[in-house]
């Protein structure tokens, strides 16, 4: 009779520790509740709309800047994008 008892204590372990992983995969991944955009989403194509209009020649290295960049407003860019400004 304690045969039984020591194998059943043996099995619970691995047992247990089994339903416990799945338990936690289960929570966190929530992999039955997710959106599959792939296949969830329909999408329609439009036209496509704008201009192929030249604008300016740079040819090698001369200019290594583009013109009216902000780099330097660190505040200024990260003030106005995170206010919903555009730029």
């Amino acid at each position: 009779m304690s045969d039984n008892g020591e194998l059943a204590l043996l099995l619970l372990g691995p047992a247990g520790a089994t339903g416990l992983y799945w338990a936690l995969y289960r929570y966190y991944r929530n992999t039955d509740k997710s959106h599959a955009f792939e296949h969830e989403t329909e999408v329609e194509a439009q036209p496509v709309t704008g201009s192929d209009r030249k604008i300016d020649d740079v040819h090698g290295t001369r200019r290594s800047e583009i013109n009216g960049n902000n780099v330097g407003e660190y505040r200024t860019r990260v003030g106005t994008a995170w206010r919903g400004g555009s730029s």
